[in-house]
């Protein structure tokens, strides 16, 4: 299948192993893993910085052939996920800097016909966030309180 907004139809990607049994040389518990990611989320750091942190620190490639399940899920279950998922995040965070782009350089209409793609991006994905009930059903993506979101 093809990109969304562009006319890339690469399928390129990293492969994860096909075991789903943890590495023979990895000694380290489950319920260890699951404290160092409870700590790590403490700090502040997203799902995909905690296993990047624990992928080059600990030696853990893969946090579910470990623990049984995944990094988000184990933080949902401590009550440590964040309120917007990841992805969305990073979407409204890049909408945000492209307003501000926008505000000091008026005549750029490539940036304001990218800014109409990444904010088409947010709604579509919002849409399935609030069909998974991973959102409420009455949040609702704003350009002008973007910012507050973000904070």
């Amino acid at each position: 299948m093809g990109r969304m907004h562009s006319r890339g139809k690469g399928i390129s990607g990293s492969a994860i192993p096909y075991k789903k049994t943890p590495p023979n040389w990895l000694k380290i518990p489950s319920e260890e893993v699951c404290e160092q990611i409870c700590k790590l989320a403490k700090k502040g750091l997203t799902p995909s910085q905690i296993g990047i942190i624990l992928r080059d620190s600990h030696g853990i490639g893969q946090v579910s052939t470990v623990t049984g399940t995944k990094i988000l899920r184990i933080l949902r279950a401590n009550g440590l996920a964040p309120e917007i998922p990841e992805d969305l995040y990073h979407l409204i965070k890049k909408a945000v800097n492209v307003r501000k782009h926008l505000d000091r350089n008026r005549k750029d209409y490539d940036a304001k016909f990218r800014l109409i793609l990444v904010e088409s991006r947010i709604h579509r994905l919002a849409r399935f966030y609030k069909r998974a009930q991973f959102l409420p059903a009455t949040w609702k993506y704003e350009s002008s309180t973007a910012s507050a979101l973000l904070a």
